[in-house]
């Protein structure tokens, strides 16, 4: 479903990702780890042409990023991104933030577009909030209203740039939890985090990232369970975060 092959991506003379390869299987979930300003979230970001990258290519679902004559709205809009910090419109209602994508960029009825929200924002557990604005919901209501909208596109692939680390310990849960409903659902997906309980429990493989190298590109069971094997950058990392 995604191929990166050799990509490579400077800011000036930074480089930010140096000749990173992976593939990604229809339905597998690929958790992203690795410590900040290691290139996990602009890998991602390049996944769906957010990001332009210099070197090598990123194939989604058969289409090619860096080939110049590739549609790249179309194929965002085949891609749901979820990001940090929600990103709804917040002088639209929730309703309105679910529809309006729907109805201009796949040309779908009203109604049609009305009906799929609605169905979605049930699937969330925030039918109750429909007419409210993003302002009035908090951070946890938020980020599932992004995820509901993002899904509302009928995405091929689901990317999520650390959906929790802006929300409350307390709302974490709720995020994550509509997250392992997709996985259990086949939903392919790339998720970058710190969540390892997360990573542990539905994620197919885990890629750790390092100074904007792929170090790492294992099972999941490999990765938190023969420590020793891993690289030495990925034990350090493993050892500040599973002591906690």
């Amino acid at each position: 479903m995604i191929s990166i092959k050799n990509v490579s991506k400077w800011y000036g003379d930074f480089q930010v990702l140096t000749d990173c390869n992976t593939e990604v299987k229809k339905g597998e979930v690929v958790v992203v780890c690795g410590p900040s300003g290691s290139g996990k979230s602009t890998l991602i970001k390049c996944v769906n042409a957010l990001e332009p990258f210099q070197k090598g290519d990123i194939v989604v679902d058969g289409t090619s990023i860096a080939n110049p004559k590739t549609n790249l709205p179309k194929l965002r809009s085949r891609v749901g991104m979820v990001f940090q910090h929600f990103e709804l419109f917040p002088h639209l209602t929730i309703t309105q933030n679910l529809t309006i994508a729907q109805t201009q960029v796949l040309g779908r009825s009203k109604q049609e577009a009305h009906a799929k929200g609605m169905a979605l924002l049930e699937r969330v557990g925030l039918t109750a909030h429909a007419n409210k604005h993003p302002g009035q919901l908090s951070g946890g209501q938020q980020q599932r209203v992004a995820i509901a909208r993002a899904l509302a596109m009928d995405p091929v692939v689901m990317l999520f740039d650390e959906p929790t680390s802006a929300l409350d310990p307390e709302m974490v849960n709720e995020v994550l939890d509509v997250m392992v409903q997709l996985a259990h659902e086949g939903m392919t997906m790339m998720c970058v985090t710190h969540e390892m309980g997360f990573a542990r429990k539905v994620a197919d493989r885990v890629i750790f990232m390092d100074a904007g190298h792929i170090v790492e590109d294992c099972q999941k069971e490999a990765f938190f369970g023969d420590i020793n094997a891993r690289s030495e950058r990925a034990q350090q990392f493993l050892a500040k975060i599973l002591q906690h």
